[in-house]
């Protein structure tokens, strides 16, 4: 009792020096002072005191609450009757209220009034509610005392406004304003708002926010529409009042225009709120939505919320001032307040978006309509996922939008690195469904998806958790044992990455890693180093106790391997050890951040690695295949550069004895044995003439080990030697020349004698004795001769980038080498069914691949002459002519040299059997290095002929010539297109091995598609400077002879070979800017150098802009048009010119020049074209012919006039002839233009959009004009059906003459309902073309039934159904327009393509009346043929077409 006295006291005090101008306080201090003497009960004979007594309340003076003896209820009820009985009622009431006044004058009376009464422990009152409510409370709810209670409420809350807390932690302006909370009734609403937002408008600024949140407890329903005006208007003049407004707006029933005006302008106020208000603004913006603004708003929402302003420098000044002052905790409680206000920011949008579907939608509309990539921000794409991960409704539509965002570039690896670094603290809540997406995305066939994909698993990796981190790399390693062959490399590529970015936290996932290597059979050898890499780095990278039981896993796993039967477990193990060595002996001058401080090896180290390859050696000596796979891994970490010198040194020794000793003999000591063809060295570059010549020992290791193996006993000399295989040999020497440009920086004198040495070979001419040979000496020559290749390619690969002008021109010698063992090797495979070359390409992937026996098969069985060249000039045909760009590849389709002798043979005239393609034999060729292609830079090269005194005795001149150059090109667009083609576009057929794509290029795929586009612009000059060579050639060609070329097998030869040279070279070009990867901000500066080359060619100076070098480009390539030698080379050139026009922002001046390019090209005479008739010529010209109807101005002219003009000139030509105009367009390419026609047409007019009524005029008769020209078209196209009556044209026809009556009903008759009136000859004029042909499309469904074509006759419903609509809707129109006399129906026949009717019919059906009027009845009679029509089907022969295969596309 005395504290609360005393503290009494004080509180007075505060109040005096607070507000000493207020007198009226003195005497309520007096009063508290004499009241709080005594705590007992207020003994007053006021009517006050005694009515509620009476009802049941004893009132307690001092600090004890009220006490209440009744129910509440009883106690309102008893007070009200007692009222509303008493003899002075109504002015009872007025002493009641006065008394009330006296009484609560006292602080401490009033503050018992404002808090809950004490319940008497009676049995009563127990049953009642469990609470008490105040007196105040209890007063308020009576209807009589209600209005005067709330007015003496209002008076007394001004003094307590700037008042502190009392001493006992009481606020007694919200003490007051919770009495008016939740009453049951209030009597006068309008009094009782006016009153409040009076009181608001006085109130310091602390009070009016707990004033303004306590509105929606107080008022009623019916004044939320006057409070939200009022708040509104405050919201205007006070700024920071608007986090309690919009709050409380949010709970009130308002009229949406006050909800959209407020919404606007907190919109413009939205850029510069504080961070902490901001969840409050949008739930207000979000709530405030409808349905038909939600886009707009949220649109205008995503521009102007910019977290990462708000959010990012607060947190660089945090951490500016921890660096300042670690000991201060402001900045981190600031860094807190923000993080828990973004993180309660996108609470509110989450359950906005989860409830709301209308906000979901709208916000992922927002988003895909934003097209530029700049415009975009971190908030979209925490957006999306947000969003992906609260409704699941919605998942296909963010999948959708994030795939079409990742594939034009709008988002990119920096925007997503930001939504991370920013907003991780969100999206760590959701990273389940970030990992769901990620894998979603790993699936794509998109390159840029899947990449995107990856990121995702990255960054969740990086900023989140350790058990984020953990479910990261369990989902990754999913992916790995998924065994699809793209989910694998990303992954592994992603874990790789990982392991370069925290190295610490991937050791602890570590035994997740692991466990991949049980399913190492499933991977490709590519993806085999990967996961050794990932794991050897993991182990060996530094002395770690958590690596070290992965050291040991690993040692056991490789050992096993190495020690196994299975000869592919024994390659992994290979692979594995090469792998691990290439981390345990790593180079310590790398850069890379896990090698940092180690020094070159120790002996110990150098003991571990040289003691693991002395196993592998010897695990693999017993297996030639084991053993070329151990060589060709080692040279590969060799030409890494990543092996320390004293490792590289041992290595280099071991293999140079190893080479000298197995593979290399002496010139003058010819093999002496029993051999089954004379030894002999051919091939030599030098004379030799002193007794220190060397050779390579081929033959005599090739029949040790085939002969000598099937004679059961070798000799004892054999016996005491290791055994040596021939197929280790490019192998060998391949590592034995890395090995020595590495100790040698570059040079290669120490063993510049094997480019020199001959072979110890023998007479490989076939001749008349291969008829006599054996099946067995045959393969044998054969397999010779795949070696001597193989010995020869990599000659070519060490010393292409000698500079020595001598070894230069040996090079060029020993690339024709390769080309005459090609032409003799092709004829010894076409008299060989079944041979199976030796390997050379000894990874995983090589294993089950065996080379196509059909070929050779054919070629015994083939037949000569006549018939035989017939055949050879369509698989020439077939062969020469890739398919679409897209798919055309190194597997089929394009020109080998195998395929350049079968034209030679073609035209010398001489019988010859069918030749075999060598692209068929890729894997079994060594792979030529990308430096190989630096020969393209030679031009003109001398080599010396030395004496044997080292004088020069004579020169000529050895120049790379068209075969070398092809073969080369051929080589070079292979690469090119299997590491820059999308996969995509080059998948693999399901019943093909998945690694069947990559055989041959195992070398190449270790180098990055930057790496090997960098490479190609760097040859990108001498390719131009071959490109124009060929130009010339073919331009002074065309000027010797008028376009004929000369008939002589040498002219006709040197003309195919400069065709296909060509024609690789165009390929090359458009691989290279087709490249996806140039979308890529980091790959920009590769492709302006790209362009650089290019627009150099025609205008030397400084650098020029982008767009500059766009149109010089284009410019450049465009010359070449005049001298394209075929059809398949345009095509190249077109599509080049349109990925170059397609990175212009010029790119309509540019589509003109390219439709006009693609014109010349159809009214081209291609030579021999109109006698191509295979599939490809056809997807060529249909190609070509799409890319002319797409790129020119009016595709409706272009159909006109192919359609009017070049076919009529076909239909009065003779059979074999072609269109004047048009000389591509033949009879037997006919179905090709009518399929495009027809196509494109149905294409143009869906692009007319369907006119309004409220359209101008001139629009109107605009789209009317082009609905016209469209009509016309369609007919045309329609009547040639009666010349060209074959399968696949009837086909086209059905398909597309429906689709076009669709588009014409759903655009076209919109545009005729409210155009009929003012043009009306023009409207029935368009019908009436429209009802002929329709009515021709009926006789068509009867001609498909006649003759019982299945193909045909499932169009013929949807068509039928179709022609229907159509009636009933021009019936519709001319009803509308008070028309209908100009309509009628009548029955139509069932007649055949020639119009004569279909007799099937009953005859009572065939006197039905066919009336022909030529008034505007005629439109509607056409179309209601289907309402009398009976189409009985008649027994007729199907229809045989040799074009059919032609509309594969339908």
């Amino acid at each position: 009792m005395v504290s609360k006295r005393r503290l009494s006291k004080s509180d007075d005090k505060e109040n005096l020096v607070e507000d000493a101008s207020k007198a009226k306080k003195q005497p309520l201090s007096k009063k508290t002072k004499k009241s709080h003497v005594h705590n007992e009960i207020e003994e007053n004979d006021s009517v006050f005191v005694e009515l509620l007594k009476t009802s049941g309340i004893i009132l307690k003076t001092g600090a004890s609450q009220n006490q209440l003896a009744v129910d509440q209820i009883v106690f309102q009820k008893k007070l009200f009757q007692m009222l509303r009985k008493h003899p002075s009622y109504p002015k009872i009431i007025e002493e009641f209220i006065s008394g009330l006044e006296s009484y609560i004058e006292d602080q401490d009376c009033f503050r018992n009034c404002l808090l809950s009464c004490e319940r008497l422990q009676d049995e009563e009152a127990s049953m009642g509610t469990p609470y008490s409510k105040s007196l105040i409370k209890l007063l308020l709810g009576i209807d009589l005392l209600q209005p005067a209670v709330i007015k003496i409420l209002f008076e007394k809350l001004p003094e307590f406004l700037f008042e502190n807390e009392n001493s006992d932690g009481l606020n007694m302006p919200r003490l007051i304003i919770s009495q008016l909370k939740w009453l049951d009734k209030i009597v006068d609403g309008k009094d009782l708002t006016s009153k409040f937002m009076q009181l608001i408008s006085i109130a310091p600024v602390p009070m009016q926010h707990d004033f303004i949140t306590s509105l929606p407890e107080i008022l009623g329903d019916s004044q939320h529409a006057e409070v939200g005006k009022e708040l509104s208007d405050l919201l205007m003049t006070s700024t920071p009042l608007t986090v309690p407004i919009l709050d409380v707006l949010s709970s009130l029933q308002l009229d949406p225009k006050l909800l959209s005006k407020v919404r606007q302008l907190v919109m413009g106020k939205l850029s510069a709120v504080r961070l902490e208000d901001l969840p409050v603004i949008i739930k207000f913006i979000l709530h405030a939505l409808t349905t038909t603004d939600a886009v707009e708003v949220i649109s205008e929402l995503r521009e102007k919320l910019d977290l990462q302003h708000c959010i990012l420098p607060s947190q660089l000044q945090a951490s500016q001032s921890k660096l300042k002052s670690k000991g201060k905790i402001s900045s981190s409680n600031q860094e807190k307040s923000n993080l828990d206000s973004v993180i309660l920011l996108f609470d509110v949008i989450k359950s906005a978006v989860r409830y709301e579907k209308t906000i979901s939608e709208a916000w992922i509309k927002a988003i895909e309509n934003t097209a530029s990539g700049s415009d975009h921000k971190t908030l979209d794409v925490a957006m999306l996922l947000v969003i992906y991960s609260t409704n699941t409704q919605t998942k296909k539509s963010i999948e959708r939008v994030l795939r079409n965002k990742v594939r034009s570039g709008c988002i990119q690896e920096q925007l997503l690195q930001s939504t991370f670094y920013i907003l991780s603290s969100v999206l760590k809540d959701i990273c389940p469904s970030i990992l769901l997406l990620a894998q979603t995305l790993l699936h794509s066939l998109d390159q840029s998806v899947i990449s995107f994909g990856s990121l995702l698993y990255k960054y969740t990796f990086k900023f989140f958790d350790t058990y984020c981190q953990q479910e990261v790399v369990g989902a990754l390693v999913s992916h790995i044992c998924s065994g699809n062959d793209a989910e694998v490399d990303t992954a592994l590529d992603v874990l790789l990455e990982l392991v370069v970015l925290n190295l610490s936290a991937m050791r602890l996932n570590a035994v997740f890693v692991k466990g991949i290597l049980d399913y190492l059979d499933k991977l490709s050898p590519q993806q085999i180093r990967k996961l050794f890499y990932i794991l050897s780095t993991l182990a060996f990278s530094k002395k770690h106790a958590a690596s070290s039981h992965i050291e040991d896993d690993m040692h056991l796993v490789i050992r096993k391997q190495l020690s196994s039967t299975i000869f592919k477990y024994k390659l992994i193990g290979i692979i594995g050890a090469v792998t691990m060595v290439s981390i345990m002996a790593v180079d310590s001058s790398g850069s890379s951040s896990f090698t940092q401080g180690r020094t070159d090896l120790n002996n110990e180290q150098c003991t571990q690695v040289t003691s693991l390859l002395q196993l592998v050696h010897s695990c693999s000596e017993q297996s030639p295949q084991a053993c070329a796979l151990y060589y060709d891994e080692f040279a590969n970490l060799i030409q890494g550069g990543k092996l320390a010198p004293k490792a590289q040194e041992w290595v280099g020794q071991t293999v140079f004895n190893n080479f000298q000793d197995a593979f290399v003999v002496d010139l003058d000591v010819i093999p002496e044995g029993d051999y089954p063809f004379p030894v002999k060295a051919l091939y030599g570059l030098e004379e030799y003439n002193s007794r220190d010549g060397i050779a390579i020992n081929l033959l005599p290791l090739l029949f040790s080990q085939d002969f000598a193996e099937d004679g059961g006993r070798m000799t004892s000399q054999e016996s005491d030697q290791k055994l040596v295989s021939p197929l280790c040999l490019a192998s060998c020497f391949r590592l034995l020349r890395l090995c020595v440009e590495k100790q040698h920086n570059g040079s290669l004198e120490e063993i510049d004698g094997l480019l020199d040495c001959p072979i110890f070979l023998t007479d490989l001419e076939p001749g008349e004795r291969m008829q006599s040979m054996s099946v067995k000496e045959q393969s044998f020559v054969c397999s010779l001769i795949f070696l001597t290749l193989n010995w020869f390619r990599e000659i070519v690969n060490a010393f292409c980038q000698q500079t020595s002008p001598e070894m230069k021109g040996k090079v060029l010698t020993r690339l024709k080498h390769i080309m005459e063992l090609q032409k003799i090797l092709e004829e010894y495979l076409a008299v060989i069914p079944n041979y199976v070359p030796p390997l050379a390409n000894f990874d995983l992937e090589t294993l089950d691949v065996t080379p196509p026996t059909s070929t050779a098969a054919s070629a015994k069985i083939s037949q000569t002459g006549k018939k035989g060249g017939r055949k050879r000039k369509a698989d020439d045909s077939k062969l020469s002519s890739p398919d679409t760009l897209s798919k055309e590849g190194s597997s089929e389709g394009d020109p080998t040299p195998s395929d350049r002798s079968q034209m030679e043979k073609g035209f010398t005239g001489k019988e010859e059997k069918i030749s075999v393609s060598l692209q068929n034999y890729h894997a079994f060729f060594r792979e030529l290095d990308i430096e190989v292609f630096s020969i393209l830079h030679c031009g003109l090269v001398t080599k010396s002929t030395l004496d044997t005194e080292m004088h020069t005795e004579a020169r000529e001149v050895v120049q790379l010539g068209p075969p070398e150059l092809l073969f080369l090109l051929e080589d070079l667009s292979q690469k090119l297109e299997n590491m820059l083609t999308p996969s995509a576009a080059r998948r693999v057929p399901f019943f093909k091995s998945k690694g069947s794509r990559n055989v041959g290029f195992s070398h190449l795929r270790q180098r990055s598609a930057q790496d090997i586009a960098h490479c190609i612009i760097q040859l990108l000059t001498p390719m131009c400077n071959h490109l124009e060579n060929i130009h010339n050639y073919f331009q002074c060609l065309v000027a010797e002879n008028h376009g004929v070329v000369d008939g002589s097998g040498t002219k006709v030869r040197e003309y195919h070979i400069m065709s296909s040279c060509y024609q690789r070279l165009l390929q090359i070009f458009h691989g290279l800017f087709a490249w996806s990867g140039f979308l890529h901000p980091e790959n920009h500066n590769l492709l302006s150098s790209a362009l650089e080359v290019l627009a150099s060619r025609l205008e030397l100076g400084e650098q020029q802009p982008l767009e500059e070098m766009l149109s010089q480009s284009f410019h450049y390539l465009q010359n070449f048009h005049s001298s394209i030698p075929t059809f398949q080379c345009a095509l190249y050139l077109i599509r080049l010119l349109m990925i170059i026009s397609e990175k212009s922002t010029a790119a309509p001046q540019k589509r003109e020049k390219i439709a006009s390019l693609a014109r010349q090209f159809l009214c081209r005479v291609w030579r021999g074209g109109e006698k191509e008739k295979s599939n490809i010529c056809n997807d060529q010209l249909r190609s070509l012919l799409c890319i002319y109807l797409g790129h020119t101005d009016s595709v409706l002219k272009a159909i006109e006039e192919i359609a009017g003009i070049g076919v009529p000139e076909l239909i009065n030509s003779p059979k074999d002839a072609s269109s004047s105009t048009f000389p591509t367009l033949t009879r037997h390419t006919f179905v090709i233009f009518f399929h495009v026609m027809m196509a494109e047409l149905e294409k143009t007019v869906k692009s007319i959009q369907a006119g309004t009524a409220a359209d101008s005029q001139q629009v109107h008769e605009e789209k009317l004009l082009h609905w016209n020209m469209a009509v016309r078209d369609f007919s045309i196209l329609i009547n040639l059906i009666k010349v060209f009556d074959s399968r696949p044209v009837l086909h086209v026809c059905l398909k597309y003459g429906r689709q076009f009556v669709e588009t014409f009903l759903k655009q076209c008759m919109p545009l005729l309902d409210f155009s009929f009136r003012k043009h009306r000859e023009d409207v029935l004029s368009l019908l009436e073309t429209l009802q002929l042909d329709t009515r021709l499309l009926h006789h068509l469904c009867g001609h498909s039934k006649i003759h019982q074509d299945m193909r045909l006759t499932k169009h013929v419903p949807l068509l039928k159904k179709t022609l229907e609509l159509l009636v009933c809707r021009v019936k519709a129109m001319l009803i509308l327009n008070n028309c209908r006399e100009a309509f009628w129906l009548g029955n139509l026949k069932n007649r055949d393509l020639q119009g004569e009717e279909i007799m099937s019919q009953n005859s009572q059906e065939s006197t039905a009346d066919e009336s022909e009027d030529d008034t505007s009845s005629q439109v509607s009679k056409s179309k209601e043929k289907e309402d009398g029509e009976e189409d009985d089907e008649s027994d007729g022969e199907k229809e045989q077409d040799s074009d059919e295969g032609d509309d594969n596309s339908d």
